[in-house]
């Protein structure tokens, strides 16, 4: 199964998606991650605090959705309110699409512990929403039955 992650600048929050999601899934799922409009470099405390989990950080980059024009995704998911409201490209077609609104941690001022505390819990969200979709067993199920269970799932760890 294959998830695409998109913000709008792909540097943050989509970027920890995708690594946690990789990280994760043992193969199960292969995460990857785009921006409408990409910054074109990875926020360096994503890299940071990924690093610090044990997480791989091994070609992450900063990258427009355009790349994945001919991969079809089982799923699209949005982590960013704005992302969420832009027309997704044609050629995601009849795929699955989700919002996990994220609060960015890379906007957060103030101190270096109140930062490090907005990207610590930013990704332990992230893992728990991914631990719930890892429990789904998506890929024996059809699109609806998918559908119906993202939906399940992002009404639970959303609220």
């Amino acid at each position: 199964m294959k998830i695409l992650y998109i913000c709008t600048h792909n540097r943050c929050r989509s970027i920890l998606s995708e690594a946690i999601t990789n990280h994760l899934s043992d193969g199960r799922i292969q995460a990857f991650s785009a921006g409408s409009q990409p910054a074109g470099e990875v926020h360096p405390l994503s890299l940071k605090y990924l690093a610090e989990h044990r997480i791989s950080t091994e070609g992450l980059q900063s990258q427009s959705w355009d790349v994945f024009e001919s991969m079809q995704p089982d799923i699209v998911i949005t982590v960013c309110d704005s992302a969420a409201a832009e027309q997704c490209p044609v050629w995601f077609g009849n795929t699955i699409k989700l919002h996990w609104g994220l609060k960015d941690p890379s906007k957060v001022e103030g101190s270096e512990s109140a930062v490090k505390a907005a990207f610590e819990e930013c990704i332990l969200i992230i893992r728990d929403r991914v631990r719930e979709l890892l429990q789904l067993d998506l890929a024996s199920k059809t699109s609806e039955q998918r559908q119906a269970a993202l939906s399940e799932l992002i009404e639970r760890t959303t609220n």
